[in-house]
């Protein structure tokens, strides 16, 4: 297994905080080139930049709605352009709308899915393009896709559920060029959005094995893993803390 990234680019998106942010760093640490994405927080991303660069290593930080079928793909070949190349793409960007199946709105049904599923087909469609053998494409999906502990959660895990599908194809299109595709699952992660003393933060660590939230860093260290890994590929990873257990 390949220990450092020294001379490689990585690509992540949604990368302006929590596991993105944490990826962005993590893989600075190993040696990468990053360039990460965001749509709101300029200056987060910013600091994510900053980051980077006290690691020793270039960054850049690039405006990118999912959402828009042009603009997610056109971040790929920004990324590659600004930092000469791509050898890793982190889909991390997602949404999640959480409610009753009955109260869930057609807008939202189309934001969730543009972003979660078209954004990240497209991304990975043009990363692909570009990357050559021992290019990594690695996805953040949810432990909502192995074990659903209650209802609401319907349109998030459709979302999340379909990129273990495009996953897997996506190792079986690729593997022939070199380039590895996996699926990394988190359980209740401390971040901005879900912070562990949350108002429903002790439903969710109790959920798991452990009995705590993971942290950001924990999940990207997992996704480091995988882009050193040469000889993983198709595979669906937890860090969850045992909530599929």
């Amino acid at each position: 297994m390949t220990t450092s990234l020294n001379g490689k680019v990585a690509l992540v998106t949604g990368g302006s905080r929590g596991i993105g942010a944490a990826t962005a760093v993590r893989l600075a640490r190993e040696g990468a080139d990053v360039a990460l994405t965001y749509v709101n927080g300029k200056e987060a991303a910013e600091d994510v930049v900053r980051a980077v660069e006290a690691e020793g290593r270039r960054a850049v930080a690039l405006r990118a709605d999912s959402a828009d079928a042009a603009e997610a793909a056109e971040a790929v070949d920004r990324a590659a352009e600004a930092l000469g190349g791509l050898d890793v793409l982190v889909n991390n960007v997602g949404v999640g709308v959480l409610g009753p199946l009955e109260d869930l709105s057609l807008a939202e049904v189309d934001r969730v899915l543009a972003v979660n599923v078209r954004g990240v087909f497209l991304a990975s469609q043009a990363a692909a393009a570009r990357m050559t053998s021992g290019g990594r494409i690695i996805t953040v999906g949810t432990c909502m896709t192995q074990r659903v502990p209650g209802p609401g959660g319907t349109l998030y895990t459709t979302s999340k559920s379909a990129l273990i599908g495009l996953t897997k194809a996506l190792a079986r299109e690729l593997g022939p060029r070199g380039i590895t595709a996996n699926i990394v699952h988190p359980g209740p992660v401390d971040t901005d959005m879900n912070p562990a003393d949350g108002p429903y933060a002790a439903g969710q660590a109790a959920m798991t094995a452990l009995g705590r939230f993971g942290t950001a860093g924990e999940v990207a260290g997992m996704v480091a893993y995988l882009v050193g890994a040469d000889y993983v590929t198709g595979a669906e990873l937890s860090v969850d803390g045992g909530h599929a257990a």
